[in-house]
């Protein structure tokens, strides 16, 4: 159960305290209860309580408010914490031992519920389902999906990438009001581990997944290796439109003239600004790299917790992607746009501009946090929610988290930007996502069980639902003209626009059959040469030797096999997991 589910579960529980209440107000004999209530919901959205403000919050009288704190004090329930060095002034949180109690009682009252509003039965266990949208939000059910005739939903599995998107899928799949879905059905894995896992799946004899959610850049991979089936024939069925997607996302799950997935979801890199801090500075947005600098040093503040920057700089996966993205900024590719799926695409580092890449990364190194080059996407996030730095580089799907987490620290403070331009370049939007994909080892007998579930996913009620809940992304046209969900976010418009000025680039992380591997050699080589193991002219000739080494068995006619991808050593992880649909 996660933070949402807790405060919505929370919220229900006033509501139904109101109406007694109002009705017998002579009976008001649970000021412990709500005390206590008050103070967990603080504790999830990481508010400070005073006793004296927890005294005053009217739950009682102010001396029957205080009495009954310090019995709860004294029995253990809630406790003191230090709020300053001294330790002269303290602050009230629910104990820990507390906390599991409470949460026990939450997921009793949402299995309760669930039982008798919903379509759930008793025998199943409350974090099967999901309790944490609200009733606006219910989705169309595919039918053939659901439970016959009282007997077992039918076996459906699927892996997709551990993001707020897919929780929210998982949370949509196994909704409280739905009989066709568990939330143990999905199975959420952190980008290395999805792309070993689709391996290892693709091995067996028969796929243990119905659907696999593949990172954009890797269908160049899987289809060449005829790991997943072309699903042209099954568009018809799932009754998509291409022209409902932007053309460079519906490409985004082409190969070889083949359409061998679905683009689930599509999400930019961006520069979010603090807004506020700009705006006190008196400093105007920046449009360049080198105006991107001058902004971070007039915001660096390390001796006051504040950095002017955090970006995407761990070893591996992370860094690779961020060189791709800014050597596009450039107005350079690894592979010409004009090979876009072709077989015999062969990549080509652009030296000059790869040195200016690396000379502002240096330069960016500056301004960051002293561990920047241990920080993956979810370490670098936290930093900028805490309102620990001024800037960073970020997903958009993430971004909607800065005005729904409840641990932000910058809500209502942030503006987007598309990536400022590089030397001889031009202002981007590096393109990600997935593209919902089937495994070729899917029995046949299935397949239509598989197409189904993926229209469900891929239906408009279904993408309205993630949006309004603030997970922005570029859905289909028909979904963007929709004037709630253009409402629901200021990142949905941001996207938009972006999208509307052709400013979306799908090519940076070319999906080519090699991309893995030159990605495993940048991220080496890249962070060798910012964290000074080598110079940065070593470095990119090693990148050019490497990829010529490459290229050799394919020009043999052989194939190089797939490769292990490594998070950072040393990474910074969050200890928390994306709260979903924030």
């Amino acid at each position: 159960m996660n933070d949402l589910e807790r405060l919505r579960l929370i919220d229900v529980l006033d509501q139904l305290r109101e109406p007694w209440h109002g009705l017998f107000p002579e009976q008001q004999g649970d000021a412990a209860a709500q005390i206590v209530q008050h103070l967990v919901r603080s504790d999830i959205r990481g508010e400070i309580v005073t006793a004296s403000a927890l005294a005053q919050a009217g739950y009682a009288p102010y001396t029957t408010s205080m009495r009954k704190i310090d019995e709860l004090l004294a029995s253990g329930v809630i406790v003191r914490v230090k709020r300053s060095a001294t330790g002269k002034s303290f602050a009230l949180r629910p104990s820990p031992k507390f906390l599991k109690r409470y949460d026990d009682y939450l997921l009793k009252v949402k299995a309760i519920l669930a039982a008798t509003l919903g379509r759930r039965i008793n025998a199943e266990e409350p974090d099967s389902y999901y309790f944490g949208a609200p009733l606006a939000s219910q989705v169309q059910r595919p039918t053939s999906l659901s439970r016959k005739d009282g007997g077992d939903r039918p076996d459906m599995r699927f892996l997709l990438a551990d993001d707020n998107y897919f929780i929210a899928m998982q949370n949509l799949w196994g909704d409280f009001r739905n009989d066709f879905g568990s939330r143990r059905d999905i199975e959420l894995a952190r980008l290395p581990q999805l792309y070993q896992l689709t391996l290892e799946n693709a091995q067996r004899p028969v796929s243990r997944y119905h659907l696999t959610a593949l990172n954009i850049p890797w269908i160049g991979e899987f289809a060449s290796k005829g790991l997943i089936r072309p699903i042209d024939a099954e568009l018809s069925s799932l009754l998509l439109n291409k022209d409902d997607f932007h053309e460079s996302f519906w490409a985004a799950g082409q190969y070889g003239g083949k359409q061998y997935g679905i683009p689930v979801y599509c999400t930019i890199e961006t520069l979010a600004l603090r807004r506020d801090l700009l705006q006190d500075a008196g400093l105007p947005p920046p449009a360049t790299f080198d105006q991107v600098i001058n902004v971070g040093r007039a915001l660096h503040a390390p001796s006051h917790g504040r950095y002017g920057i955090v970006w995407n700089a761990g070893r591996g996966m992370p860094i690779a992607s961020t060189f791709l993205f800014l050597l596009a900024d450039c107005g350079e590719h690894l592979v010409p746009r004009s090979q876009a799926g072709d077989p015999g695409a062969t990549p080509h580092l652009p030296v000059e501009a790869s040195l200016r890449v690396l000379d502002y990364m240096h330069r960016l190194v500056e301004i960051s946090p002293p561990d920047v080059t241990a920080l993956d996407w979810e370490s670098s996030f936290d930093i900028f929610l805490r309102g620990d730095a001024a800037m960073t580089y970020c997903w958009s799907m993430r971004s909607a988290r800065f005005e729904y987490d409840t641990r932000s620290r910058v809500k209502r403070r942030v503006s987007y930007l598309a990536h400022p331009a590089g030397p001889h370049g031009h202002s981007t939007a590096p393109l990600g996502g997935f593209v919902l994909t089937i495994p070729v080892n899917l029995p046949d007998d299935q397949l239509h069980s598989a197409v189904e579930a993926m229209a469900w996913m891929m239906a408009p009620d279904s993408v309205r639902s993630h949006v309004k809940n603030g997970l922005p992304f570029l859905p289909r046209f028909s979904v963007v003209s929709d004037p709630e969900v253009m409402l629901s976010s200021p990142i949905v418009n941001f996207v938009e626009k972006v999208a509307e000025k052709h400013m979306l680039d799908a090519w940076a992380r070319p999906a080519i059959p090699l991309y893995t591997k030159l990605e495993a050699i940048l991220g080496t080589e890249i962070h060798d040469a910012l964290t000074g193991r080598k110079s940065d002219r070593t470095a990119i000739d090693a990148i050019r030797l490497g990829f010529e080494r490459l290229q050799q068995p394919a020009r043999r006619g052989g194939a190089a096999g797939p490769v292990r991808l490594h998070p950072a050593p040393g990474a910074r992880r969050s200890n928390s997991r994306p709260v979903a649909a924030s």
